[in-house]
């Protein structure tokens, strides 16, 4: 319990003091937000905001994670590391779209191709590498049953090793990109994302500690979690929650400066990388909830328009449907929070509700 707080503290007070002076070398470089001209027209004052904001998300995490294992002694788990590896990742390719899009003083960065195989090269990376790396109990930090809020009866590798490995490898690649994508479309209010991300990872840092104190290893019994290593997993999710904390201060309205690509991506890839590793794979649906509510009105508004060549909202994403409306940026971000965290308190009370009717 020690490492989490640790993890915590450092990374919000990394945060909270890293940022005004990333802001400052930001601006003294130029990197500035550019601004979609067809956008809602109140977004034009945000024209040159400094941005790729993630990287102190990313560096904040990494240096608590760090400092944690350094203050109590304990040695880094695979699991851990695995799911920074993924944020990291992202974030690179985040970076790498943020970058261009600077550079080239224009919206757009990767084309959708490039960013795409960006992503999948890191998720495919991470898939592999999470079957690996068994303990002394034979556990590996990812599993091929396809899991809930624990391993479901339902393996992917039904059919043999290379299969189920293949399989997994695309069930993985689902999970990534859709995680990763829903965050980078709910990133268009001033610490909409950021707010809503911050609660997914406080989830995370209970359902790892709970994970923890109920394990096969500790407790064995019918309601045990088989998950490698849940106490390191709340240590990473409490590093990502207190950077977050950190970076709000920063980034919510009127925002100082933007996460980025850079920052999206990575936040995404973090939430899917834990819901692999605790065996929580499609609760992460429930718990990023108002990730996959935007996602979808985005498909929504795609489908609808070239099926019936109308549009089913003002403008897609969602956040700017309401914009548009008339509603207020910050009273959107607020219940869109609220929203968010509806769904998180739901997602939580499934997952204990699992426990206690006996992990059937």
């Amino acid at each position: 319990m020690k490492a989490v707080l640790i993890g915590a503290v450092v990374s919000l007070v990394t945060g909270l003091f890293g940022t005004p002076a990333f802001i400052k070398y930001l601006v003294r470089k130029g990197y500035g937000q550019f601004i979609r001209d067809d956008g809602p027209t109140s977004h034009h004052t945000k024209r040159g905001t400094p941005t790729m904001g993630g990287a102190v998300i990313i560096g904040a995490t990494f240096a608590a994670y760090g400092m944690a294992h350094l203050v109590t002694l304990t040695p880094l788990t695979w699991s851990g590391m695995l799911v920074l590896f993924l944020m990291g990742g992202l974030g690179l390719v985040g970076f790498l779209d943020d970058f261009l899009k600077i550079s080239h003083q224009r919206s757009l960065g990767l084309r959708s191709g490039q960013k795409l195989a960006g992503q999948a090269l890191v998720a495919v990376l991470f898939a592999i590498l999470a079957l690996q790396f068994p303990n002394a109990n034979f556990r590996t930090p990812a599993s091929t049953h396809v899991s809930f809020v624990r391993d479901t009866r339902l393996d992917l590798a039904f059919a043999g090793t290379i299969l189920g490995l293949i399989l997994f490898i695309i069930w993985a690649n689902i999970m990534i990109s859709g995680a990763s994508n829903g965050v980078n479309l709910t990133d268009g209010l001033d610490g909409l994302a950021t707010g809503a991300s911050t609660m997914v990872f406080a989830a995370y840092v209970l359902i790892g500690i709970w994970e923890f104190n109920q394990s096969c290893q500790r407790v064995p019994s019918t309601k045990c979690y088989e998950v490698r290593d849940p106490h390191d997993l709340a240590v990473v999710a409490a590093c990502v929650m207190g950077a977050c904390f950190g970076f709000l201060w920063w980034n919510a309205a009127p925002a100082k400066i933007f996460m980025g690509d850079t920052g999206s991506l990575a936040l995404g890839g973090a939430i899917a990388g834990m819901a692999i590793t605790t065996r929580t794979e499609l609760l992460m649906v429930v718990l990023g909830g108002l990730f996959v509510t935007i996602t979808l009105s985005v498909i929504i508004q795609v489908a609808s328009f070239k099926t019936t060549g109308r549009r089913v909202f003002r403008m897609a994403p969602l956040q700017h449907h309401f914009e548009l409306l008339g509603w207020q940026e910050v009273t959107i971000v607020i219940r869109f929070w609220i929203i968010a965290g509806l769904f998180v308190a739901l997602a939580l009370g499934l997952f204990y509700a699992e426990w206690v009717v006996g992990g059937q």
